[in-house]
């Protein structure tokens, strides 16, 4: 039943995505086509496979204990924490705020979590700004 609810919120949430997609207009042409095709293409896809989902022969499904589900808040509130703070912040220290949190959530010690937390940050940003010429904000706090 559980993967039934996922898909049907899954498919809600395609169908709100694609009536959001269809209003996205650009003001020059960068592009032959536009920006639209690509997530209403995307959403397209997920949409079939929601309805996939709602149309085969449930399995049976264990839920997760208290624990994983309490770890799975977590990890969205960071997430959301990182997507707020993102321009604020920077990607650096947004990134390494976030690796170091998924770090400590899955286990790791806290100098390994914030190890890890500022190689990543620092690499990424070091691959997304200069070799991939991705510019990416360094934070208003910052600047």
């Amino acid at each position: 039943m559980s993967d039934r609810i996922f898909a049907g919120v899954w498919l809600v949430l395609c169908i709100a995505g694609l009536f959001i997609a269809w209003q996205i207009q650009s003001d020059y042409s960068y592009e032959p086509v536009g920006p639209r095709p690509f997530p209403m293409l995307l959403l397209s896809l997920m949409a079939i496979c929601a309805v996939m989902m709602l149309l085969r022969k449930p399995d049976t499904v264990q839920w997760p204990v208290a624990a994983t589900l309490k770890r799975l808040l977590l990890l969205c509130v960071m997430l959301f924490l990182y997507g707020w703070l993102f321009e604020r912040l920077g990607f650096t220290l947004c990134t390494t705020l976030l690796t170091f949190g998924i770090g400590l959530l899955f286990g790791a010690r806290w100098w390994a979590a914030a190890l890890s937390g500022v190689i990543m940050g620092v690499a990424l940003f070091y691959a997304f700004d200069r070799l991939l010429d991705v510019t990416l904000p360094v934070g208003s706090w910052f600047s």
